[in-house]
């Protein structure tokens, strides 16, 4: 069968941005509370403020209730613990699959159960990170999976990401240099933290591109910062690299490369954990060790991501617990409040 029979199919136009922006839109209120935040986050990146960073939320945002129930809940322990740490719900609507098969988010199905519908999925993800931010005050983190749909949400999000498999795209860097919020960047799966520092360099920098059909110029992104998430080798075995001689090496690469705001988050799951979902409570507490241990790992790891839900472990699609995963297996809630006030009790 010839290539010119099985050609892509255009299903349908979708909105632009600006269009689900207008027929969504956010209050003047609500864009001055973002704003706020957004300032204290930067703040600690640029170490202005010594406040410790969690990211923290579910593998994948899988259904709005669920989600606004755990965000509920996080937003009375913020209260209780805002002196030392600020919080980032971790609210990720696209899942990357290696394979390109299975559930890929919320913008592909807004219903987990029923077929890709991305119109809805549009709509369905904005409507979520909108409810965060009108019902708790927090601005949310998502991952940057597809750069060219930033725009959807680039008035409601505070925190990016870019994942290991999206940190050598040159698309993905580019498009980093220009989000004006904190960008995390992933290691890749191989480990090689000189790809994760070139990644933060050219979203440092200025740059101009190709975007969403427009010829753009931006400023560079001096929030751009690494994220260590483990590694794993040609034989499929995961490596950790949260361990303090792992951080040293990062913090003196990054020295030599002269980069701006010198900054880390840890994941504490993925191939760090091994997605053993329960090592995050060990993780992220030998990583405050290390931090009351050496001054250079305290300036440059400024926080935590913690992959956490309602419910401990994981559960098929249509498995019908309310708040467990249907992605990677997280934490549950009485886990995670217990290791929040753990976490803040050390700093």
């Amino acid at each position: 069968m010839s290539f010119e029979t099985m050609p892509m199919e255009f299903i349908r136009k979708l909105p632009v941005p600006k269009d689900i922006k207008e027929e969504y839109p956010v209050s003047e209120e609500l864009s001055i509370l973002k704003q706020n935040r957004d300032e204290e986050i930067a703040r600690i990146f640029t170490g202005e403020s010594d406040k410790f960073l969690l990211v923290i939320g579910p593998c994948s945002a899988d259904s709005e209730e669920p989600v606004m129930e755990y965000v509920y809940r996080l937003a009375r322990v913020q209260e209780k613990v805002a002196d030392k740490i600020l919080m980032i719900p971790r609210i990720y609507t696209n899942k990357p699959r290696t394979t390109g098969k299975g559930y890929k988010g919320m913008l592909h199905q807004p219903d987990p159960e029923k077929s890709p519908d991305l119109l809805s999925g549009l709509i369905a993800i904005r409507r979520l990170h909108q409810r965060v931010l009108e019902e708790t005050g927090f601005t949310s983190a998502d991952e940057m999976l597809y750069p060219e749909n930033h725009r959807y949400l680039s008035d409601l999000l505070s925190y990016v990401a870019v994942g290991a498999r999206s940190v050598e795209d040159q698309q993905h860097r580019l498009t980093a240099s220009g989000i004006g919020i904190p960008c995390g960047m992933k290691n890749p799966t191989s480990g090689d933290i000189s790809v994760m520092l070139n990644s933060i360099e050219a979203a440092q920098s200025k740059q101009m591109f190709v975007y969403r059909g427009w010829e753009v110029r931006t400023p560079g992104n001096p929030l751009a910062h690494a994220i260590l998430r483990g590694s794993v080798n040609r034989h499929g075995t995961t490596t950790a690299n949260y361990h303090y001689e792992d951080i040293i090496r990062l913090y003196n690469a990054y020295m030599e490369k002269g980069l701006e705001n010198m900054a880390c988050l840890v994941d504490t799951n993925h191939s760090n954990s091994g997605k053993q979902y329960l090592q995050q409570i060990r993780i992220a507490l030998e990583v405050l060790h290390s931090r009351r241990h050496s001054e250079e790992i305290r300036s440059l790891v400024k926080g935590l991501m913690i992959e956490s839900y309602l419910v401990d472990g994981n559960q098929s699609i249509g498995g019908g617990v309310f708040g467990q995963s249907i992605t990677d297996p997280c934490l549950g809630w009485e886990k995670t409040e217990e290791l929040i006030c753990s976490i803040a009790d050390q700093l």
